[in-house]
């Protein structure tokens, strides 16, 4: 798969998912009144009321999301060659477990279905939505079977696809979600992976 069909890819589940979360919130979300928290286990103590329809589908989608950017960094420890790709796999992982975490305690305290740490796909429980980004069983198995120079290209190729994927689902979360805690983790994934983004745009273009 050629980076431009990832990153095409990713482009086009992001207007699917502006549909998906408009969906949602016609489906009739919870009242409000703020969402006072932040993004910190701690949060979860928030009740229903704190959170509204988009804020659930924002952390029921970034948990599997954050999974397979984590099952992805992992690989970099035995595969990688480039120093820079192992130290970038190793600062995502360090990032996203604790996120993950503190959404899985977001949507126990709210009383909404945690997504279990399933397929490479990423839907959803009950719903045929994907999530923008995500690499299919296809694309891992060429991540898991690659090493050297080519892991490092396949990494980099892959993971900014689904960076991109993350920030088109951290951006709906500002645009309609009204929990705090949510907002704020959101505008974290904007600001750190379009960095990583950038980043690892650069290692490519040295390759």
């Amino acid at each position: 798969m050629s980076t431009r069909t990832l990153a095409r890819r990713a482009a086009l589940a992001g207007v699917a998912l502006t549909a998906v979360v408009a969906l949602a919130a016609c489906g009739g979300g919870h009242p409000t009144d703020g969402g006072h928290g932040r993004p910190a286990a701690g949060a979860a103590s928030a009740g229903a009321s704190a959170v509204d329809s988009a804020d659930v589908l924002f952390a029921q989608m970034m948990i599997p999301h954050h999974q397979q950017a984590v099952r992805m960094s992992e690989l970099a420890g035995s595969r990688a060659a480039d120093p820079e790709v192992s130290r970038l796999a190793a600062q995502i992982r360090a990032a996203q477990a604790p996120e993950i975490a503190t959404m899985t305690g977001w949507l126990t305290g709210w009383g909404r279905p945690v997504p279990s740490d399933g397929p490479a796909g990423g839907h959803l429980p009950g719903t045929d939505h994907g999530m923008p980004g995500m690499m299919s069983d296809a694309d891992l198995a060429r991540l898991e079977g690659a090493t050297g120079g080519d892991f490092d290209r396949w990494f980099l190729t892959m993971m900014v696809a689904h960076h991109e994927g993350a920030v088109t689902m951290a951006r709906q979360e500002l645009a309609d979600g009204r929990h705090a805690g949510a907002r704020a983790l959101a505008q974290q994934i904007v600001t750190s992976q379009q960095g990583e983004i950038d980043t690892m745009r650069k290692i490519l273009a040295r390759r």
